[in-house]
């Protein structure tokens, strides 16, 4: 029998019927499926969680769930999640979309690639799904949705018995403290995992430019990038070979530094040749001063929804530290730092 797809569903005031309660009727007819009105703890589930939102964007059902999943940390583990937005509007449907996975990862909820489908109220971001699947927007909607019920149920992280990391920064060893974190979680895995790192700090780091989609196609078939480097030289055979990829984080002005997105930017080439689906994301994220959640949510929407990494429970390491070395003397690193070196193990290694 297949297993059960728990829906915590709610409108927008919690209604059964309009788009979205339609949507999710056709798109899950035949699954084994049950609706939850309550609050968690969802431990060991497979859940879609399902909004809809009104022209401004809040939804108090959605908000009290994110005020529930930051007081209750682990009351999703074990669970596998997907999300569903469903705006009256054209805005705030990504946005609603990736602070839910990330308050839902931080509370124990893993994410397959791609975890979130969202209607805009025009249903216009589905233009070119239901040009190439040949029938209306929200025939494609519906789809969008069955697939990632499909996804959620089916999903099974994959296990190595030694999994290979790439880590990905542009910091400077000497005044890093997102370095020392990471030197220090290092020293706790490099045993049990095989470890590339690369800088991407030296030389020039070509920003994507947006080539025509052919071009791009046509390149990243290749292995390549228009624009060469070390992207094409040494970033895209790692994320061949990788099973998971740690970005090292740095809070620049509430964003990933300049490098690092150009980074993520021309991953575009290679994504559009091969699948990340098996490959996982984690992050360490550290604040001078505050907004680690902002920065940890860009990695979400750009590596998991975006690209389609599958994003573990508990992905990221939030830390804030402004002078250097400030980072490792902080009051019980030492046991955050070796629960979040054991973690990254328990979700690559075989058990």
């Amino acid at each position: 029998m297949e297993p059960e797809l728990m829906i915590l569903h709610a409108g927008r005031s919690g209604e059964r019927t309009g788009r979205l309660a339609e949507t999710l009727s056709d798109a899950l007819e035949g699954r084994n499926v049950r609706y939850f009105g309550g609050s968690p703890p969802l431990e060991n589930r497979r859940i879609l969680f399902a909004f809809s939102l009104p022209e401004n964007g809040i939804n108090i059902r959605l908000h009290s769930l994110l005020g529930w999943l930051r007081e209750h940390p682990g009351c999703l583990r074990g669970s596998t999640g997907g999300i569903v937005i469903d705006g009256t509007g054209d805005l705030y449907t990504k946005a609603a979309g990736r602070e839910l996975v990330l308050a839902a990862s931080l509370a124990g909820c893993t994410f397959p690639g791609h975890p979130l489908v969202e209607a805009a109220g025009s249903l216009q971001n589905f233009t070119i799904q239901a040009k190439n699947a040949g029938c209306s927007l929200q025939e494609a909607y519906r789809l969008a949705v069955h697939d990632l019920a499909g996804r959620v149920l089916d999903f099974a992280p994959p296990r190595k018995k030694r999994p290979c990391l790439l880590v990905l920064h542009a910091s400077s060893r000497g005044t890093s403290n997102t370095m020392d974190l990471w030197s220090r979680c290092r020293e706790r895995i490099e045993s049990r995992c095989d470890i590339t790192e690369i800088g991407l700090r030296n030389g020039t780091m070509e920003d994507c430019a947006g080539c025509p989609y052919t071009m791009c196609l046509h390149y990243g078939e290749k292995g390549g990038c228009f624009y060469g480097g070390v992207m094409v030289q040494e970033v895209y055979p790692a994320i061949r070979e990788a099973d998971a990829v740690l970005l090292l984080c740095p809070n620049y002005n509430d964003a990933l530094s300049a490098n690092l997105t150009a980074a993520v930017n021309r991953l575009t080439a290679l994504y559009r040749a091969a699948s990340f689906t098996d490959k996982a994301v984690f992050a360490i994220v550290v604040s001078g001063y505050s907004g680690g959640d902002i920065v940890a949510s860009q990695v979400v929407s750009a590596m998991c929804m975006n690209k389609g990494f599958w994003l573990p429970p508990e992905f990221c390491l939030l830390e804030t530290a402004n002078q250097a070395g400030e980072a490792l003397a902080r009051p019980g690193i030492e046991m955050r730092l070796e629960r979040f070196a054991n973690h990254i193990l328990n979700q690559l290694l075989i058990e």
